[in-house]
């Protein structure tokens, strides 16, 4: 057997190459087909609604109900993915999903698409999990930013398709349909992920070293024979106390673990407080579905446009310094948006206040969260991050129904506001910055930054450590 496999080191010297591309796209569609569903919610509400099959208080049972779904599956994949691993996970969880979306375009009435909503929603909010998690071990630090933000732009991409596809289908075929195409992809995906690799790093932290050091052979081999010699790999580091799931309860991982419940709520209720209800807000405004449908495509363009400024500036500008202007920034145009009446004027301010939006969900839930806890314990602490911030948005649909009903858009635009003045104190003073720091280094809060640069001369790289 052998001692030391350093995974960490060994995956961070890789260049990007075939290997990597497999894995994102592996992951990628996956989530895609993730954000599709979540997405459809808007589309397939203000149908519903609109056609006498559910009343707006129904519509927030069904909001409610995946978002329970969600964090019911966030806190289980937490655990069977630190135990069982990430693969296994994911075949789960997308089965979950599958199945259950093709079983609600059959659904009877309201209550029975509920129920099913909620096991969906189990599927969805593992896949959340277990996907960034997964790919944040893979990932060489030097460029984790850049495509974590990119997988964040595969998930969000489900929204101006999942409003295009609702806009063109819906008219004709009915609701029924977008759970369908969901439910399809999700199994194709199924399907297609059985050549997933386990992840090396969480192979060698549960002590299989043997599977994880073939694995890493294989990759290796991959590389050169695309790229000629690797440089060396970073040193192993020396091994600290491991982690359990009670270290997340103790210096340093406490505070970590509070900031991103904390951001997770945050964006959870931003999103799905205002993003997700645009269509039913149209409609109780007068509009018609498929204009209703219309004007959330147009401003929802902004979701990918944000998720790929967050995946550009992130290795660029840090975590933090992006993550508290995009909030500062979509605080300002949230007090615009109310007073514009004009159409066009209104679909150009909702464009631009999606897109700083999308920037922190590419952050926060892609790239931000995963990289703050060691591998022994990424998914769960992620997973009760995410459980923490799916389980506020339980309230946020009734929330959002009493604020709209006695306030308009503004006061539900008045809720989003403090709530992100509130996440960029809160990532100002008690986040840490992550950018460019190896995974390995980031188990001790004033452990020095480890920049990875690619290899130079004679195929030989580098690293320069620093202090963030």
């Amino acid at each position: 057997m052998t001692d030391a496999v350093n995974a960490g080191g060994r995956l961070d010297r890789l260049p990007i190459g075939r290997f990597h591309h497999r894995i994102i796209w592996l992951i990628g569609v996956g989530m895609f087909f993730d954000g599709f569903d979540i997405y459809t919610a808007g589309t397939v509400l203000g149908a519903t609604l609109k056609g006498g099959f559910s009343t707006m208080g129904q519509n927030a049972l069904f909001v409610s109900a995946t978002f329970v779904g969600m964090m019911v599956g966030s806190f289980m994949t937490g655990f069977l993915g630190d135990r069982y691993g990430r693969r296994f996970t994911y075949q789960a969880n997308l089965l979950v999903f599958g199945l259950a979306s093709l079983a609600a375009a059959f659904a009877p009435n309201m209550e029975v698409l509920i129920v099913l909503r909620f096991v969906i929603g189990i599927g969805l909010g593992a896949e959340n999990v277990v996907g960034y998690s997964t790919l944040t071990e893979f990932v060489p630090a030097r460029s984790r930013g850049r495509w974590l933000g990119l997988m964040a732009v595969f998930v969000v991409t489900g929204l101006p398709i999942a409003s295009l596809v609702g806009w063109l289908i819906i008219p004709a075929f009915g609701w029924r349909a977008m759970f369908v195409i969901g439910g399809l992809g999700g199994l194709v995906v199924w399907y297609a992920r059985k050549s997933l690799p386990e992840s090396p790093r969480w192979l060698e932290s549960v002590g299989r070293t043997d599977e994880a050091e073939a694995l890493l052979t294989a990759i290796e081999r991959e590389a050169e024979a695309a790229t000629g010699p690797l440089p060396p790999p970073a040193p192993v580091l020396p091994v600290g106390v491991p982690a359990s799931l009670g270290t997340l309860f103790a210096p340093p991982l406490l505070s970590r673990l509070l900031v991103g419940c904390l951001c997770l709520v945050v964006i959870n209720t931003v999103l799905y407080g205002f993003v997700a209800w645009l269509p039913t807000f149209f409609v109780k405004q007068g509009l018609s579905v498929a204009q209703s449908s219309g004007f959330a495509l147009l401003m929802g363009l902004g979701a990918p446009v944000g998720s790929g400024i967050g995946a550009l500036t992130a290795d660029r500008w840090g975590r933090k310094p992006t993550i508290i202007g995009a909030s500062l920034l979509a605080s300002a145009l949230a007090i615009v948006y109310p007073a514009v009446s004009d159409p066009v004027a209104l679909t150009l301010v909702g464009f631009a206040l999606t897109i700083p939006i999308y920037v922190l969900v590419a952050l926060l839930f892609g790239i931000y969260i995963p990289e703050l806890f060691p591998t022994e314990v990424r998914l769960r602490a992620s997973g009760l991050c995410n459980t923490l911030g799916r389980g506020a948005t339980v309230v946020t649909p009734f929330l959002v129904v009493w604020l709209f009903n006695a306030y308009g858009v503004a006061g539900v635009l008045d809720l989003m506001i403090g709530l992100l003045v509130i996440q960029s104190v809160v990532v100002l003073f008690f986040g840490i910055e992550s950018r460019n720091r190896r995974l390995e280094t980031l188990r001790d809060d004033g452990a020095p930054a480890t920049l990875i640069i690619p290899a130079t001369l004679g195929g030989i790289g580098g690293e320069i450590s620093r202090r963030p």
